[in-house]
């Protein structure tokens, strides 16, 4: 079955819930209706966090209360949340890497000449956890860039410790997925005053650069992990149209690649690319005012809207 695990505030209080049917019910409450003689609760009731940390612990429990929340949905013995709840981002992320320029296509509008594949590695880069923001929360345009661009990515979600392995074996490290808009300042992410001229946490890793959600989606939801439709859209008007089948380096290669080199943790967020269609190909930056919806195939749609920051 197709299930979600998703986090929201309700009162100023932090609660995890589960998506079934486009809609979301609580999980601490849709557990004790599904199990009415249980007096205490697994961790991963109250936290999307703490499940995916320890997901190979939870995860076949987790799935098999899936099938009984489904159940009382049907049966109207749980009652979805309010829509008026805020959703946050679905869990907070171990580590953020990101793999640059993997879409040729994109690597073409950017002007980026690549290496044979056979000749290179992925180009990863990190981005800060504390950039990590839901859906319907505002993008903070600060006034230092003049150059705001979107790229919608897939997020794939580490779910054990990962230390080279092979690309081969790479699913069965794989908890899930997520939707992940990384925001990038164009203009500051290119230095003139050193000798180094990339300077890639100064271009991503802004408070709000990372719209992440709507949900978690466990890798038993998604058929193919690389065939999966990526959409982007401004202000209505859709400027991004991929599919993970085109990847270069594939999400499996990159779990390969950054294992060889640390051990991947529970709760890792790879974001695995940008297909084509972002701003700077065509010289159309974000402002103060656009609405971004960002989008992947079966994990769902994350919203955002940018705003001037005032100092």
């Amino acid at each position: 079955m197709k299930f979600a695990l998703a986090t929201y505030e309700e009162n100023g209080i932090q609660r995890s819930a589960i998506k079934l049917n486009e809609q979301l019910f609580d999980l601490v409450i849709a557990y004790a209706a599904a199990n009415s003689n249980s007096v205490e609760k697994p961790i991963w009731v109250y936290s999307i966090t703490e499940a995916i940390s320890q997901w190979t612990c939870f995860s076949t429990e987790i799935e098999a209360f899936a099938i009984q929340a489904e159940n009382l949905a049907k049966h109207g013995d749980i009652s979805p949340i309010s829509e008026t709840c805020k959703i946050l981002a679905p869990f907070k992320p171990a580590t953020i890497f990101g793999s640059a320029s993997n879409y040729h296509e994109h690597a073409a509008e950017m002007n980026t000449i690549l290496a044979a594949k056979p000749d290179s590695s992925p180009y990863v880069f990190m981005k800060a956890t504390t950039s990590v923001v839901g859906t319907n929360a505002d993008v903070i345009l600060p006034p230092e860039t003049q150059k705001l661009d979107w790229e919608v990515e897939l997020g794939v979600v580490i779910g054990k410790k990962a230390r080279r392995v092979k690309k081969e074996d790479a699913l069965d490290y794989i908890a899930g997925y997520t939707v992940v808009n990384d925001i990038s300042a164009r203009d500051l992410n290119h230095r003139t005053d050193y000798p180094f001229k990339h300077d890639w946490f100064r271009g991503k890793s802004w408070d709000t650069f990372c719209p992440m959600g709507p949900s978690f989606v466990p890798k038993s939801c998604i058929e193919d992990t690389h065939n999966v439709k990526l959409a982007l859209f401004l202000n209505g008007k859709q400027m991004q149209n991929g599919n993970t089948s085109e990847l270069i380096w594939d999400a499996f290669e990159q779990i390969e690649y950054l294992s060889s080199i640390l051990t991947l943790q529970p709760g890792d967020v790879i974001m695995t690319g940008t297909p084509a269609g972002v701003g700077k190909g065509i010289g159309l930056f974000l402002k103060d005012g656009d609405v971004l919806e960002a989008s992947a195939e079966g994990i769902g749609t994350i919203r955002n809207t940018i705003k001037a920051e005032t100092l």
